[in-house]
């Protein structure tokens, strides 16, 4: 029997394709190999691509993304607070993208990390040599697997937490809702947005 015209059109597609997606990180080591393994834990590593641009302050990670956008449905720029003097500069200029977002934490990465162990609201400030960052990676060591944690390190510590992962994301939201409504960031992160888009592209999307 002959097919006709109509039998050889191709079936629309069930799923709708994924976005693609670019982070860019701060860190060039620990928190881009975190956000690296993250990718590939949840499968969408294709669809997402980490890199670290070789500018370590906010302001010129966000100019960074906002030049490269065009080729992506998304961007998302990891920075710390830190001491960094154009911090809230580079927040202000991200708004001025539709698809640039910041994961901001407060004061560094690590807070994240550390979120994985129990929840906190203890701000860190520097004190004397010792930066706030530098104190809070100490309170971190303090924990099994990073005693000898170091933010330099290439460092597979996204699998070393895993099993604390659903504890961490829910630590990490009350933590952000405690800041916003005190208007003290310190400490805070948004690094479990970013974990939970992650795991949204791991789902496919069925087309409407």
């Amino acid at each position: 029997m002959a097919r006709n015209a109509a039998s050889f059109k191709r079936s629309k597609p069930r799923f709708l394709p994924q976005p693609t997606v670019l982070v860019i990180c701060e860190d060039s080591k620990s928190g881009k190999r975190y956000l690296e393994d993250a990718s590939v834990h949840f499968r969408v590593k294709v669809q997402v691509e980490i890199t670290h641009c070789g500018k370590t302050d906010p302001l010129n990670i966000v100019k960074e993304a906002l030049s490269r956008q065009g080729k992506f449905d998304r961007v998302f720029c990891v920075i710390d607070r830190d001491t960094h003097a154009n911090f809230i500069e580079a927040l202000s200029l991200a708004k001025t993208s539709k698809k640039v977002e910041t994961i901001t934490s407060y004061p560094c990465f690590e807070f994240w990390l550390l979120l994985h162990f129990g929840f906190s609201r203890k701000p860190y400030t520097s004190v004397g040599k010792y930066s706030a960052a530098e104190l809070l990676i100490k309170d971190l060591r303090a924990y099994p697997g990073f005693e000898n944690y170091d933010k330099g390190k290439d460092q597979n510590i996204f699998i070393l937490l895993i099993d604390r992962l659903a504890d961490a994301h829910r630590f990490a939201s009350n933590a952000l809702i405690q800041a916003i409504d005190s208007g003290e960031m310190n400490p805070s992160t948004r690094l479990h947005q970013l974990i939970s888009y992650f795991e949204t592209l791991s789902v496919p999307q069925k087309t409407s």
